[in-house]
Order: structure tokens, then C-alpha cells, then sequence
């Protein structure tokens, strides 16, 4: 799943749809029509049962509307924001239900988490491992690659979903990846 990537007139486009819901709670239709099934898909990826998944998602929206007064544009898509709300629905239902996160590992969703940590020089079996490897990270850890490689959000929405600056996500991230690089040669 590719983030969406959002130009400077889509922006203003989707400010202006923000500011009508914040006066008006049918305006939220729009939102709601655009953003429903990429939050779904996000909240499936994670929860990995449709129904359940469905439920959260509607939570999502739900708490987004009431709370759409608080938003505010900062330059970055709506979604970051229905990210955030998403990820700490998430993170209540593990804690809540005492279920294991769930991943979803496909070949093109880590080419580039492998670049990044050996560049071209990664062998076959390290792909292997990393299901292991992804296990023995924290969930903190693990929300923090899972969206910056396995769904290649920029290191601003990352920041965004997470609640934390740009330049912190990037510090976490190559932390992270350095992590990850002891356990596959262990270290």
C-alpha cells in the first residue's frame, strides 16, 4: 500500500473540505468517501480480521468527526492525522484484547527496508529471517518500520501519524535499523 502523495492544489483542496466539515458535520461525507477504504486496508493490515477491522475503522471516522475541531492544517495530508487516530485505536484494541500484532510481509513492501540497511549487498536468506527478526522489535519500533518501509510513508508523515518531530523519526528510524542490522548478523 503507497501512501498518498498529495499536491500543493489538493491540499488547499482538502483545507477547504476540512473547514466546510468543521461548520457543517455533512461535509464529512467527502472525507469520510475518501478516506474510508486506505484506513481500512491500513487498520487490516494490522488487526488482520475484516470485521473487527471494520469496526475500528468506524471508530476512526467517529472520533475524527467529533474531534474535527482540533484538527489543524499543517501541510500534510487529512489522512496523517486519520493515520494517527487509526494507529491508537490499534494500539487500544492489542492492549485491550491481548492479541499479537500482525504484519504483512510481501517482497516489494521491504526491498527497500533491506536497501537501506545493506544496500545491494543483502543475501537471500537474510529475507528469511526477517519475519524473526521484525518479532524481537518493540511495537514502538516495529509501527516505526512497518510505516516508513513497508508502506513508504515519508519521514514528515511518519512523524505526523506518530505524534513526534520530523528530525525524532528519522533518529528513531536509523536507530531502529542499526537494531535490526546486529540481530540479522548477531550481534
Amino acid at each position: 500500500m503507497k501512501p498518498e502523495i498529495s499536491t500543493e492544489k489538493q491540499l488547499v483542496l482538502e483545507e477547504e473540505i476540512i473547514e466546510k466539515a468543521k461548520n457543517n458535520p455533512q461535509a464529512f461525507r467527502a472525507i469520510y468517501e475518501r478516506y474510508y477504504k486506505p484506513i481500512f486496508l491500513f487498520v487490516l493490515h494490522r488487526i488482520g480480521q475484516k470485521e473487527q477491522s471494520a469496526d475500528i475503522t468506524s471508530q476512526v471516522f467517529l472520533k475524527a468527526l467529533v474531534n474535527i475541531n482540533a484538527f489543524t492544517f499543517r501541510g500534510l495530508p487529512f489522512s496523517s492525522w486519520l493515520y494517527r487516530i487509526a494507529v491508537n485505536e490499534c494500539n487500544s484494541y492489542f492492549r485491550k484484547n491481548k492479541r499479537a500484532r500482525l504484519v504483512v510481509l510481501e517482497d516489494f513492501h521491504v526491498a527497500n527496508l533491506y536497501e537501506e540497511m545493506f544496500g545491494e549487498n543483502f543475501q537471500e536468506e537474510m529475507k528469511a529471517r526477517l519475519p524473526v527478526i521484525l518479532e524481537k522489535l518493540k511495537p514502538d519500533e516495529l509501527q516505526v518500520v512497518e510505516l516508513r518501509y513497508l508502506e513508504g510513508r515519508p519521514f514528515r508523515e511518519v512523524a505526523e501519524i506518530l505524534n513526534i518531530t520530523e528530525t525524532y523519526a528519522k533518529v528513531r528510524t536509523y536507530r531502529i535499523l542499526e537494531k535490526m542490522k546486529k540481530l540479522f548478523v548477531g550481534k
